[in-house]
Parts: structure tokens; C-alpha cells; sequence
């Protein structure tokens, strides 16, 4: 029988990690793999009788492939902490292991929540990302938003998971400016400038993108929100790209 290893990686995650573990149930082999939380993360997953494994964490693409190095078994389901496998996604990654068809990994769709409030639209309906893959023939590259490089063919599993990103808006500004300084340090090891077009124009096109050109208009008060929110992550990341360019820090 074909064997499943599930990757949590976490950073403070107390509020996710008892779920997100217990969602993966199916996996023989569950790894939380953890940035030295805070907080009751590790407490939470020991009671969970899974794999820990702490590492310094220095981007996103190095942590998943030290994990995945570390897997007893060949097919891997990544699982952010604010992930949820549902019983039909369940269903068909095991029978997607099983019946692979010269499928070396599957993209898997995700339903997205703020606050609470499914999102529909925003760009949000069209994503997709690789969660379940042969570790032989899939790596992990990029800084930030990594993605999954591959030397075969990608399928798609049917069904959604649910992602609970953005519990709240506190939690949303949070993550948007972690995320804004990964980029930006990212920008300026490739000694990348700021101008004007940055400040004054890629913000507010990124509102319309979101807002109008992916329908983010039809999810309302939520909707316009989220929109505004992702032209201000785009503002801080040049932001800080700025303050590195001057030898100042950000963090």
C-alpha cells in the first residue's frame, strides 16, 4: 500500500495546528516542522503524537525541502496551518496515490475565508497550488511564494480545500508585512530600484485588478476590504524595499 507523509510547516500557529494535524489523520506520517514558536504550538502538536522537527527559518522553499528531506515516504501532501483537508479532498488524494496515472504531483483548488466570511471572487476563485506530489521529482524554489518545480506531469484533484488565512484583519495587516519584507529583501539582494511607478501606480492598478478585473466587487464589504488591503501590501513591500536600499532595516 501506498504510503503519505503530511508537512505542516508553523510559526505560532496554536490556533491552527490541533485542526490542521487532525485534518491530515489519513497520513502515515505526520511532520510539523516548526521556527521556534512562541507559543503553545509544540505543546499542542506533542499531545498530537506527530514528527517535530525545529529549523531555523530563513524562506519558505528551504524549510518545505529540509522537511521533505527528512519524510520516511515518497508522496508528500503539504498542509499550511491554516489549511484544512476536507473528506472529499481526503478521498481523492488517496486514491490519487493509489492510481496515480503518470501523475508525479496534483494541484489542489482552496476555498478562502476572511473573518470568517467566504470569499468567492478577488482573484481568490482561480487558485490553485501543489499539495501532493512524489518527492523524487518535485522541488520547492522561490523566496517567498514558492513554488513547486517539477519533472513530470501535474494533475488536479477535484474538490477544495478550505484555507482559513486571515482570521481576522489585525492578522491579515500581520502576515502583509511579513510577507512585504520577505519580498523586498528579496528585491534588493537582486539590487532592484524604487520609483515613482511603484508608489504612485502599481498600488492602485493592483486595487482595480482585484476589485474589478477578478470581480472582488461581488464579495461586497469583504471584497472591496481585501482589495484596498493587497493595494497596501504592494505600497509597504516597495516601502521597505526603500529602507533597505538605504542601509536602513525593516523587519
Amino acid at each position: 500500500m501506498t504510503k503519505i507523509t503530511a508537512i505542516i510547516p508553523t510559526l505560532n500557529e496554536e490556533i491552527h495546528i490541533a485542526d490542521a494535524i487532525k485534518s491530515v489523520g489519513f497520513a502515515d506520517e505526520i511532520i510539523v516542522i516548526d521556527s521556534f514558536s512562541t507559543d503553545k504550538t509544540i505543546e499542542i502538536a506533542e499531545k498530537l503524537h506527530v514528527k517535530i522537527i525545529k529549523r531555523k527559518f530563513d524562506d519558505f522553499s528551504s524549510q518545505k525541502n529540509f522537511a521533505i528531506s527528512q519524510a520516511e515516504h515518497s508522496w508528500i501532501y503539504i498542509l499550511d496551518a491554516d489549511e484544512r483537508v476536507t473528506p472529499d479532498v481526503e478521498k481523492e488524494i488517496l486514491l490519487a496515490v493509489k492510481e496515480p496515472n503518470d501523475f508525479v504531483g496534483f494541484f489542489v483548488r482552496r476555498t478562502f475565508y476572511f473573518a470568517e466570511e467566504k470569499i468567492n471572487y478577488c482573484g481568490w476563485q482561480r487558485d490553485k497550488v501543489v499539495r501532493l506530489f512524489l518527492k523524487e521529482h518535485c522541488k520547492y524554489t522561490g523566496v517567498v511564494h514558492e513554488t513547486i518545480k517539477t519533472t513530470g506531469k501535474l494533475g488536479f484533484l477535484k474538490h477544495k480545500i478550505d484555507h482559513f488565512g486571515y482570521r481576522n484583519y489585525d492578522h491579515f495587516i500581520a502576515k502583509i508585512h511579513h510577507y512585504a519584507f520577505l519580498k523586498a529583501k528579496d528585491l534588493h539582494m537582486q539590487g532592484k530600484k524604487v520609483g515613482l511607478f511603484h508608489i504612485l501606480i502599481k498600488p492602485p492598478a493592483r486595487f482595480f485588478i482585484h476589485y474589478i478585473i477578478r470581480l472582488g466587487f461581488l464579495d461586497g464589504f469583504a471584497g472591496i476590504i481585501l482589495a484596498k488591503t493587497l493595494a497596501y501590501s504592494v505600497l509597504t513591500r516597495y516601502i521597505k524595499l526603500w529602507l533597505l536600499n538605504k542601509g536602513l532595516k525593516e523587519s
